[in-house]
């Protein structure tokens, strides 16, 4: 008997299922992803160390910072890269920015002057990336190790990448993010949902955690 061709409403619904099952693994994928990229640890030789920004009170670093400045220093003592980035604006009323703050804690704790580049600049982990690019390509960098916490990770080097940026992670292990199992799946969900935005309308984050 001759072979019956399907309707062409089974082709639709069957194209429909299809992408809506893509759709499906993809949402489900980047959780796994966020989780995946937290655990991973790459010192491979680099033009800079990028610390990502997070707040500071009047020139000093917040525990989150602080956690991410720390690995900054231990990357450079390792030799992993000659120069270190710091990263972030400032809010209204803020006598210093994130970078500066950054930048004043690193030369603080033996990273000479000549060595740091603050770049002052972005409320976001994209603006701000977009703004450390400039410094890159007027330095003729293109490759960086990033240091930010665990679960900022995967959509940190996503929007590096985006930036024009060739980045690998090396992320803070220490810091109030990283203390309990609940704070761990709540940062994961939170980076998930921020991603998906950015992906899908280009806006990056903002407030808390989110800002970088």
């Amino acid at each position: 008997m001759p072979r019956t061709r399907p309707s062409w409403t089974t082709t639709v619904r069957r194209v429909v299922v299809a992408v809506l099952a893509l759709v499906l693994l993809w949402v489900i994928s980047v959780p796994v992803r966020v989780w995946w990229d937290a655990r991973g640890e790459d010192h491979r030789p680099s033009d800079a160390i990028i610390v990502l920004g997070a707040a500071q009170y009047n020139g000093r670093p917040s525990p989150v910072l602080e956690a991410r400045l720390r690995k900054a220093l231990s990357l450079w003592e390792e030799g992993v890269a000659d120069a270190i980035v710091t990263v972030g604006g400032g809010a209204d009323g803020d006598v210093t920015t994130e970078a500066e703050a950054g930048r004043e804690w690193l030369t603080g704790n033996g990273v000479p002057a000549d060595a740091v580049v603050a770049v002052a600049s972005g409320s976001n982990t994209q603006t701000s990336l977009d703004a450390v690019s400039e410094t890159f390509e007027a330095n003729g960098w293109e490759t960086a190790i990033l240091v930010t916490d665990p679960w900022h990770t995967f959509r940190a080097k996503a929007m590096a990448r985006s930036s024009g940026i060739d980045p690998v992670s090396a992320p803070a292990r220490s810091g109030p993010v990283v203390q309990t199992r609940e704070a761990q799946a709540r940062y994961i969900m939170r980076e998930s949902l921020a991603y998906y935005r950015w992906r899908l309308t280009g806006e990056s984050g903002s407030g808390g955690l989110d800002a970088f």
